[in-house]
């Protein structure tokens, strides 16, 4: 279920939420999570209430 399991390393990671903490500060990353799962949870919605079509689409 990891999407990046494979691409990213114990080293690669830590430098990205270092970089992520330095442009947004301690403060801001609460926030900055919260609007990030509140877009997840949209797009979540969105693509399970889209409905199928059954026909060929050509």
């Amino acid at each position: 279920m990891n999407l990046f399991a494979g691409m990213f390393g114990p080293t690669e990671i830590i430098l990205i939420v270092l970089v992520i903490v330095i442009l947004f500060g301690g403060r801001k990353i609460p926030e900055l999570m919260k609007g990030i799962g509140q877009g997840m949870k949209e797009f979540k919605k969105a693509t399970k209430d889209e409905p199928k079509e059954d026909g060929d689409m050509r």
